[in-house]
């Protein structure tokens, strides 16, 4: 009996940290929503023609490109053009990258670092250890960690194994073969070709 309890809290417990994932999705739908109608109005009392927004994909255009559109993933994109990565990641895809922002790549030890920048094929390899072939959006995370029942795994384009979860605090979490996690900071980066999101830290394959 007290097993079964454990396991009925277990599923609960999993359930209300997905759905603060979907609250989450909601509030910045709400907000957009919100942000769009005032813009609207704006415009309609003005007496010009209604502005238009440009998506997010038109304006960063492939995942090279948005990830050069802020410098929050300056180090990856750097990165990403010093391993001779941005030809496949200019591809069809499509392609969602797990980025590791510019704080995460300051907490890498810098003999780890220096070794990367040196062989541009270890780099190659700990890069597309962040890059997952095809396209997910939080919606999708999400849907795909209730139907795993709080965890979601991934496939890597070099077939490698990330796992996705959601962690105590309710904050969605990446594990590697290793078992090393890094949490998912950001979300939702549109490109061309795909979707980008950021990390908090960097995965480095065995």
């Amino acid at each position: 009996m007290n097993k079964n309890k454990g396991k009925m809290n277990m599923k609960k417990s999993v359930l209300i940290a997905i759905a603060s994932l979907t609250i989450g999705v909601l509030s910045n739908n709400a907000i957009a929503q919100t942000q769009q109608q005032d813009t609207t109005k704006r415009d309609t009392s003005a007496k010009t023609a209604p502005a238009t927004t440009a998506a997010p994909a038109a304006a960063s255009g492939d995942i090279v490109g948005a990830l050069a559109s802020t410098t929050d993933f300056a180090p990856f994109a750097l990165a990403v053009k010093s391993a001779d990565l941005e030809t496949t990641l200019k591809g069809a895809g499509p392609f969602t990258v797990f980025a590791p922002n510019d704080v995460a790549f300051s907490k890498v030890p810098k003999p780890t670092m220096d070794e990367l920048t040196k062989d541009h094929a270890k780099l190659a390899k700990v890069l597309k250890y962040h890059v997952v072939a095809g396209k997910y959006t939080k919606t999708d995370i999400i849907k795909a960690l209730t139907a795993g029942k709080g965890k979601a795994v991934l496939k890597t384009i070099d077939g490698e194994t990330l796992t996705l979860s959601v962690n105590d605090k309710s904050n969605l979490q990446i594990a590697d073969a290793k078992g090393d996690t890094a949490l998912v900071i950001s979300f939702d980066t549109m490109a061309s070709n795909g979707v980008i999101h950021g990390l908090n830290g960097v995965l480095i394959p065995q």
